[in-house]
């Protein structure tokens, strides 16, 4: 029995849910997402709280009983609160930029990188601060580790592009034999 797939998920004021041939979709005051899921669980919406029920008492059918209430519970959150991730740059010389619809990071490169923004985010810049905002929590996310892997923080000097609370842990350089 999946714990995460027996409760319930209350939609909040403003909030409209619909399940149409196992496509969910909700919309909210942040944005719509939608999402087609796996015809071994069933979605159902009543008096503004969504239920999951699995279709058969398969092992993959309980496998996607709390995955499937995990993702609504992401969405209905998304739409109605949304997502944000933050990122520090830190480095001598290293700075970040938003031109346009791109983000243009100069991180010790002999060249910029330009990174585009994806449909549905809002990026926000200050000082060496990057903000990644938006309804949908997994592409809030794949787009914060891309920028990320631009250049990871290296374990010296902890240069290079780190989340907001991450820990890099220092490594002791090359000591001097007297």
């Amino acid at each position: 029995m999946s714990r995460i797939g027996r409760q319930t998920i209350e939609i909040p004021q403003g909030v409209t849910a619909e399940v149409t041939d196992g496509n969910f979709s909700v919309k909210g005051p942040k944005g719509e997402l939608s999402r087609k899921f796996k015809k071994e669980v069933e979605v159902v919406i009543e008096d503004n709280a969504i239920t999951f029920k699995p279709k058969s008492e398969t092992l993959f059918a309980k496998a996607m009983w709390g995955t499937t209430a995990s993702h609504v519970a992401n969405m209905v959150k998304g739409v109605t609160e949304g997502y944000e991730k933050k990122l520090v740059v830190e480095g001598v010389g290293y700075k970040v930029e938003l031109q346009g619809k791109d983000l243009v990071l100069s991180v010790g490169f002999s060249h910029q990188v330009k990174m585009p923004v994806p449909e549905g985010l809002e990026v926000k810049v200050e000082k060496n601060t990057i903000a990644i905002s938006g309804p949908d929590k997994e592409q809030v996310g794949l787009f914060a580790s891309k920028v990320r892997l631009v250049k990871k923080p290296e374990p010296y000097k902890g240069k290079g592009i780190r989340y907001e609370d991450e820990v890099v842990r220092r490594k002791q350089g090359k000591k001097a034999v007297a």
